[in-house]
């Protein structure tokens, strides 16, 4: 049975120009990049041209760039090292639909006596900036926002938002996990202090990620031991991986523009045929500022667990806006933090796409998904009571 992926915010495939550009650096070029001979000094040289190729895409300097292991990381480093730098300050701001690096690190910096304020969102999923600038205080460390949101792909202005932290002599950080490589992104054009990219989001394996500190912002390593990286994060360097992420950084700028069209039409098209054939759906999140690869769509009266399965015996991957914890079904800390009702929530999807995506894939997905959902709406008790009493009419 053939896959059609439609995941790709949980990860992505490594392109085929990636992994050929890695492998050479597995066995044959396998020298260390810090040792003094040609022979590691030639791996050390393709790092330098990895920085630059990422430093490209993002409009940056190549000393700007550090080289970690994950999103993770860079999220984790960042708050870290803002709160290092400024240890008398106890406040940190960002919003109730971070991905979890950044919600549960600051759920566990609670515990260590600092404060977080977690901004709210609206019924679409945006922030109040209002309510952003009311809560900057002489205290705050970091202010710390995604730039594209994990579920929905809903874009915050964190421009203006790193504009009005720069006003007051607060850092500012954005989690640009999911936007690097789907939107135009260039720090030349804004004054963000850090920002944190995780390869295996842009078609570069898993276990590189990348942190931008703008030159002149103070910056405390998580990291400590050799050199590497200019003492801003200790350990030998992941060279094939960091030989990937150049080489994906550089095949996500020559896409940019088939992402914000052709993936964008395939989104659209599958978002509004599954509207039209299915009663009681809807999106979730705003459609005119979010990434153009990302829709989620929730069906009512349905658990998005039991979608996935029968998705998943067709060869659809895509992800559930539920999770299951201790044996019972919460939804997403995201849809909860949008107030969309409980019994949409449980059976939303999230589908996102990427360049690989095809016509007939979506075609195939959008005659299948009426089905699924019809089989479920006629196992479950609360439709057919919706039904009953009227309410789906």
């Amino acid at each position: 049975m053939s896959v059609i992926y439609l995941d790709n915010n949980a990860t992505t495939q490594v392109s085929e120009e990636v992994l050929d550009a890695m492998l050479p650096y597995f066995r044959e070029f396998y020298g260390n990049p810090s040792s003094m001979h040609s022979f590691g000094g030639q791996v050390g040289q393709k790092i330098r041209t990895a920085r630059e190729q990422v430093a490209t895409l993002l409009g940056a300097m190549p000393e700007e760039i550090i080289f970690t292991s994950c999103g993770t990381e860079s999220d984790n480093t960042a708050i870290r090292s803002a709160l290092t730098i400024h240890p008398d300050k106890k406040h940190i701001i960002t919003s109730r639909v971070e991905h979890p690096a950044i919600h549960v690190l600051c759920a566990q910096l609670v515990t260590q006596g600092y404060r977080i304020t977690e901004l709210s969102v609206d019924k679409n999923g945006l922030l109040d900036m209002d309510n952003l600038e009311k809560n900057l205080t002489p205290d705050t460390a970091i202010v710390s926002l995604m730039w594209g949101n994990n579920e929905t792909g809903v874009i915050f202005p964190v421009e203006k938002a790193a504009q009005m932290t720069r006003e007051r002599g607060i850092l500012f950080h954005t989690d640009a996990v999911q936007s690097v490589g789907k939107i135009p992104v260039n720090m030349k054009n804004n004054v963000i202090d850090m920002l944190s990219i995780s390869g295996h989001k842009l078609h570069a394996p898993k276990g590189i990620g990348i942190l931008y500190v703008r030159r002149g912002t103070k910056y405390s390593p998580f990291l400590i031991g050799g050199h590497q990286e200019k003492g801003r994060r200790g350990g030998t360097e992941n060279t094939p991986s960091i030989i990937g992420m150049g080489m994906a950084c550089e095949l996500a700028g020559k896409n940019m523009q088939k992402e914000n069209t052709e993936v964008k039409r395939l989104r659209d098209k599958l978002e509004k045929e599954l509207l039209a054939r299915i009663p009681q759906s809807r999106v979730n999140g705003d459609t005119a500022n979010r990434l153009p690869n990302t829709t989620n769509i929730s069906f009512e009266y349905v658990e998005g667990e039991a979608i996935l399965l029968l998705m998943n015996e067709l060869g659809i991957c895509a992800s559930s806006g539920s999770a299951c914890t201790s044996g019972s079904l919460q939804p997403s800390h995201v849809l909860r933090a949008m107030g969309v009702p409980f019994t949409m929530a449980h059976g939303s999807i999230r589908f996102s796409l990427s360049i690989y995506n095809t016509e007939k894939e979506i075609d195939f997905v959008i005659e299948k998904m009426p089905e699924i959902i019809e089989r479920l709406r006629e196992m479950s008790p609360f439709w057919n009571a919706s039904q009953s009493s009227g309410a789906g009419n």
